[in-house]
């Protein structure tokens, strides 16, 4: 779609038109002078413009004598980078007379989707665009979900932070999106309670009330989405740190398997001890037996040590027990409603 652009209703459908006069008119990030064009040829206040135009505002719906200024907030396209970015964007009608005209800072809106069809007029497109939009939401939110299930299923088998840190990008990303389709949840209460200073008929209003259901039904899906992904996050990031330690234990068992052989290597180089042994005149074999002796009794002795000192610390909390465990795990499914 171009950056500017004019379209009408015709057959039921959002058709593109070349002509001076067209009820739906698009501009979609507008240049310094088409910045002035709107200014100039719609009386639009330039506060209301830079407000159009700026990705953090506030969806709100106002009234003036003879202008009516809509503030939705819209999923963006998605971003790959290093990271997958979901992100919202702000859309701005201005109604007035029967006409309105639609402004944003993205580069492309496109009105192909099955939303746009059985149109009538501008209020018809505005509810078409309101409906498009909650979809494209509940689009963006099944991706998410199917993203954070692959990512969970490779961070089983990780022993890095790239999935981790992936999955927080997604979890910032659902924080982001359920501010929008709240916001735009409270428009839409405002925009139904106002239905009859835009003309709206009573079909229209009933279309309304269904565009709210479903952002209602959008947000909550969000909501768990959140919870769920971010109540989850210390687990992952727990299977992360067990897959390392699973790691140096098998690392730990190779070296284990060469200490007794360079055991008996050293023992049997002690060239040194020996020689004392045959000055002193004690037969060698009860030499190494008490060396052997020694080395079993301190090992012992250490092994007695670190056991204490470890069951000491588990009882002072040190280490977390599996009751606490436990109990973590039953808060979590709580505060997600999937237990009493």
């Amino acid at each position: 779609m171009t950056v500017k652009a004019g379209y009408d209703c015709i057959n039921g459908e959002v058709q593109a038109s070349q002509a001076e006069e067209v009820p739906i008119r698009v501009y979609a990030a507008p240049n310094r002078e088409e910045r002035e064009e709107l200014l100039r040829n719609f009386a639009l206040d330039r506060y209301d413009l830079d407000a159009a135009l700026d990705p953090d505002e506030i969806p709100r719906l106002e009234f003036s004598p003879d202008l009516a200024t809509l503030i939705f907030k819209r999923p963006k396209n998605v971003t790959v980078t290093e990271q997958l970015r979901f992100d919202v964007c702000s859309v701005t009608f201005f109604i007035r007379n029967g006409s309105m005209v639609l402004v944003t800072a993205e580069k492309e809106l496109h009105f192909d989707r099955r939303e746009f069809r059985a149109l009538n007029g501008p209020n018809d497109f505005l509810l078409k665009f309101l409906l498009a939009t909650v979809h494209h939401f509940l689009e963006h939110l099944k991706i998410i979900k199917q993203l954070t299930a692959e990512l969970g299923n490779k961070l089983s088998v990780s022993m890095e932070n790239r999935y981790y840190l992936q999955m927080l990008a997604l979890s910032e990303s659902l924080i982001y999106y359920i501010d929008g389709i709240e916001a735009n949840l409270a428009v839409l209460g405002k925009l139904r309670s106002a239905a009859h200073r835009l003309g709206f008929s009573e079909s229209q209003i009933e279309t309304l009330h269904d565009i709210t259901l479903d952002t209602q039904q959008c947000a909550r899906q969000a909501d768990i989405y959140s919870s769920v992904l971010s109540g989850l996050m210390d687990a992952r990031g727990t299977i992360i740190n067990n897959n390392v330690n699973n790691l140096l234990k098998n690392l730990t068992l190779i070296s284990v398997i060469f200490l007794p052989l360079n055991l008996l290597a050293s023992i049997g180089g002690m060239s040194e001890f020996s020689g004392w042994v045959q000055e002193v005149g004690i037969d060698w074999h009860f030499a190494y037996a008490g060396v052997l002796l020694g080395m079993a009794l301190l090992g012992g002795i250490m092994w007695v040590m670190l056991v204490g000192a470890f069951d000491r610390n588990s009882k002072r909390g040190f280490f977390p027990s599996r009751s606490h465990l436990g109990n973590q795990l039953r808060q979590l499914l709580r505060k997600l409603r999937l237990i009493s």
